[in-house]
């Protein structure tokens, strides 16, 4: 009886054993039966469609789908979810037909239609795109329906681009030897070695992808010895890749010029061993990269430059040397020729060109006998190439570029600076609005879209880049545009203290999204901005955290508009500076005299104080208006932040950072408010001489004085000091002795200081 009894305890054991087994197996490993299936087809094993398939299995197995694919499409796929990725307009108008769906309202260039099937608990998904491009933004509209968890709501949708052509400005710091405009600075120095790197690239393409960049633009003085070899000059070509120990300072030239300083050339390192050929092939793979996910590459030179091969071969920088003109047109011809994916160049009559130079070595001449001749040399051999040139408007006129470029048979453009060097001031800058009338479609003009405004922060608001990228004036004659500083390089992150150098591109990830995906389709609603922002930030309620991002986001536009200088040179408003040759750190004094951004309505404030003081009504707004706004704004970012988990001071979490960046906002927007108020008093004050002015001013500077200290405090708890090359090094922190030399400036002040006179404050992009 006992040998039996512990029989059935032995098997019970074994079979409790079993069970435990059994159900710690099945915690281990999800339930297959249970996961739903997903099936991509496509069309054909193009590398666009690959890497845009590829984003959507990422994002389903991400949320737990099993997912399979092929490259043809099957009828009989009985998944789920079947998505059908279609790339050409004959087969997705055949399945349309076939499949009795509505038929795509589009199907030109990146163009493409969602269409959605549901047949019980099955549900098809077709992208039918005229081209590869739109089957990968189509693709990549599900990947991030997938990601959104929106994807059983996906719905029917037709798609085209509002912009043809979205860009990112990159001043390419390539080597010591051939620097681009940003080169003297900390942020081009530390990005040297980066834009020779792979895993680079290809982050920062997949970053312009997912967004729907399509052009990625690289600026260079002199690109060539960095990037082909020339048979004719054969010394010119440049192994390794060469950074200087010397540091930079601020007197380098605005212009682009003596850049390369013998003393930068005594002790150097070589950050990367690589040869010409080596240089050659890195730079094809990268366009190979780029062409994959939709993206032209085009390189932009500044004229005449020739670092890195003047000296060899007789070549100087001289614009009637016929040595250098034929250089230049051999470099061109080869860059064309050794790089077949290249969609363009674009040419600039300056900065270092002689505006003096008369019959062939006038400028137009020059640069037709180099650029021109040297495209239409390396199209002899690919006469069906399509190669587009893209001339900047700057420093020349439409006459004389039509003149000296009228043989050109590709596409040819022209280039326009937007807003001048800020972006970030009024949605509708009116300073191309003179060269509209010039344009046509047959002639148009890529825009520079140049961010010089906002290097350090984070950036959010739907509204001001929704309506920037509407008021864009006939878009039907817009080629595209380009967007970035240079006062800046946009590479990876050296700024933020944190151990982790991202990129600029994911650092900022949210104004990238809204400023790409906008200009392809501005009418895409706030819900999908909010919901990445969600999936991005779950662990708060990204509805509380949006609402004072973006009243922050708007502080730098409205004090743009009051305290405007046009190029970058000329104002920084993350510190209250132009490069030292100008203002420097703009004082009270220097605001009363400011004239406010042209279409800006605002009044100046020499001028609202003696209209305000005869009681005379006027039309524009007032500077106190403005600096109501302002605290408006930073009062509302300051109030929306107590509703949201404190900021971690020292973490470098993305929402940390973030909160970091709103309040480093509001307390300058604070500053900038109490600043102005304190300008309007002394302005009364040196028009009228009531002391109750001068007394206001300097109690309104104080006040400034205190959310300066607010903001250096957090500004430093997340940046550090930096050297930029447009307006010097900045220092947040040591700023506060410029703040406090306005208070002194207030108490010595006397009643007529000020001669006002009106002044042209803004630089004419073209000449027509």
């Amino acid at each position: 009886m006992k040998i039996k009894i512990l029989k059935l305890l032995i098997l019970l054991l074994v079979v409790s054993t079993a069970s435990l087994e059994q159900t710690f197996a099945q915690q281990k490993k999800p339930n297959i039966q249970q996961q739903k299936k997903v099936n991509i087809q496509i069309t054909a094993t193009q590398n666009q469609l690959m890497y845009a398939s590829n984003e959507i299995r990422k994002a389903a197995t991400e949320k737990k789908y099993i997912v399979t694919g092929s490259s043809f499409l099957n009828s009989k796929a009985n998944d789920e979810m079947v998505i059908r990725i279609i790339s050409d307009s004959a087969t997705s108008v055949k399945t349309a037909n076939d499949e009795n769906l509505k038929m795509p309202e589009n199907l030109g260039w990146q163009c493409y239609a969602i269409r959605v099937k549901n047949n019980g608990d099955k549900k098809n998904i077709y992208v039918l795109a005229g081209d590869k491009t739109g089957a990968m933004y189509g693709s990549l509209d599900i990947a991030e329906a997938f990601r959104l968890q929106t994807i059983n709501s996906i719905a029917n949708s037709d798609n085209k681009p509002y912009l043809d052509r979205r860009g990112i400005k990159f001043n390419i710091p390539l080597d010591l030897r051939t620097p681009s405009y940003t080169d003297p600075s900390d942020a081009a120095q530390q990005n040297i070695p980066n834009v020779w790197e792979k895993e680079f690239w290809e982050t920062y393409l997949d970053e312009m992808a997912k967004n729907r960049y399509n052009v990625l633009s690289l600026w260079s003085l002199h690109p060539f010895p960095s990037m082909v070899k020339i048979p004719e000059f054969p010394e010119v070509a440049l192994n390794d890749v060469w950074r200087t120990k010397e540091k930079f300072d601020d007197s380098y030239s605005h212009q682009g010029v003596n850049f390369v300083r013998p003393h930068l050339l005594q002790n150097v390192e070589v950050v990367k061993k690589i040869t010409i050929d080596e240089k050659i092939a890195f730079w094809k793979e990268v366009m190979q990269m780029a062409n994959d996910r939709g993206v032209e590459v085009y390189v932009f030179t500044w004229n005449i430059f020739t670092n890195g091969a003047e000296g060899k071969h007789g070549i100087t920088n001289r614009q009637d040397n016929d040595t250098t003109i034929s250089y230049f047109r051999a470099a061109v011809r080869e860059m064309v020729h050794t790089y077949p994916l290249l969609a363009g160049i674009g040419i600039t009559a300056g900065e270092a060109m002689n505006r003096k130079s008369t019959g062939e070595y006038a400028n137009e001449k020059w640069l037709w006998r180099t650029y021109g001749e040297g495209i239409r040399d390396a199209l002899k051999q690919e006469p069906k190439r399509n190669f587009r040139l893209i001339h900047r408007f700057h420093q020349t006129s439409l006459s004389e570029i039509k003149d000296a470029f009228r043989e050109y048979a590709g596409p040819f453009d022209l280039s326009l600076k937007y807003a001048i060097a800020h972006m970030y001031s009024i949605t509708n800058p009116p300073f191309v609005d003179a060269a509209m009338p010039l344009l046509s479609q047959q002639t148009k003009s890529w825009l520079t879209v140049r961010n010089d405004d906002i290097y350090s922060f984070r950036w959010a608001n739907n509204n001001f880049a929704r309506q920037f990228i509407k008021d864009i004036p006939e878009p039907e004659k817009i080629a595209g545009y380009y967007m970035g500083p240079d006062g800046y390089n946009w590479g990876r992150d050296y700024l933020t203290r944190g151990p982790e150098h991202q990129l600029v591109m994911q650092k900022q990830w949210y104004s990238f999204m809204l400023w790409g995906r906008l200009s392809y389709n501005p009418n895409i609603p706030d819900d999908i901005f909010i919901k990445t922002l969600q999936t991005r930030l779950p662990a708060i309620d990204v509805k509380k955290l949006y609402k004072p991002w973006s009243s922050a986001s708007m502080i730098f536009p409205w004090i743009t508009r009051y305290v405007w200088g046009d190029i970058d040179l000329k104002w920084f408003p993350e510190a209250n500076i132009s490069h030292p040759t100008h203002k420097g750190f703009f004082t009270v004094a220097d605001y009363i005299e400011r004239e406010p951004m042209p279409g800006s309505n605002i009044r100046n404030i020499y001028l609202w104080a003696k209209y305000h003081h005869e009681g005379k009504t006027d039309s524009l707004q007032s500077p106190m208006a403005v600096a109501d706004t302002l605290t408006r704004l930073s009062a509302e970012a300051l109030s929306g932040l107590k509703a949201l988990p404190a900021r971690k001071v020292g973490s470098f979490t993305e929402l940390d950072q973030t909160l970091g960046d709103i309040e480093a906002f509001a307390h300058i927007g604070n500053y900038y408010a109490a600043k102005m108020k304190a300008a309007c008093s002394l302005a009364l004050f040196d028009q009228f001489s009531n002391e109750s002015d001068r007394s206001k001013a300097i109690a309104f500077l104080q006040e400034a004085k205190k959310h300066w200290a607010q903001y250096a405090k957090v500004y430093d708890s997340q940046y550090k000091p930096a050297l930029y090359n447009r307006v010097g090094f900045v220092n947040i922190p040591e700023l506060i002795k410029k703040v406090e030399a306005d208070i002194t400036i207030a108490r010595n002040w006397k009643p007529g200081t000020i001669k006002y006179q009106t002044k042209n404050t803004t630089e004419k992009p073209f000449r027509d």
